[in-house]
């Protein structure tokens, strides 16, 4: 895809949001001195063309029961399985992200279990029936930090 034509104003919108993606659209407007409408416009604008993507809560999964994260690499038997694999991989709920790697792994997943237990079972008896040649799996042991990327160099 084409990367997009932003101005100023959306790049000070795409900040204000990245930082607090709550802040209330009249806020942005009163700093970025336009109208709500017109902030809500933007916003609208920017989610159309796939900018912004999302703008989900987001739960920490230690909160509700789930203590083990995972990173794993997926090799698979076939290389016409992608398609199949991710269609596969989406109806595991535990399982988050999914990204098409370049180096050693056709696929690299990021998911949650309660505990590593129920990370064998998972592994088992929901990623081994996918046709996988085989897995590697990297746990988690406390997310360090998360940031937004940095809107304000990009503008």
């Amino acid at each position: 895809m084409a990367r997009q034509q932003l101005d100023q104003l959306d790049y000070k919108i795409l900040s204000m949001i990245s930082e607090n993606p709550r802040v209330p659209f009249l806020e942005v407007a009163r700093e970025c001195g336009v109208s709500g409408a017109a902030i809500h416009q933007r916003v609208q604008r920017l989610m159309s063309v796939g900018i912004i993507r999302e703008s989900d809560y987001l739960i920490d999964p230690n909160k509700i029961g789930f203590e083990t994260c995972a990173y794993m690499g997926l090799y698979l038997q076939r290389p016409d399985q992608f398609e199949e694999v991710i269609d596969k991989l989406k109806k595991i709920p535990e399982v988050v992200e999914c990204h098409y790697t370049t180096g050693q792994y056709d696929m690299f997943i990021k998911l949650y279990a309660k505990n590593n237990a129920h990370l064998l079972d998972i592994i088992h008896d929901k990623l081994q029936p996918l046709g996988l040649a085989r897995t590697e799996s990297i746990i988690s042991f406390k997310e360090a930090f998360r940031q937004p990327l940095p809107i304000d160099d990009l503008s």
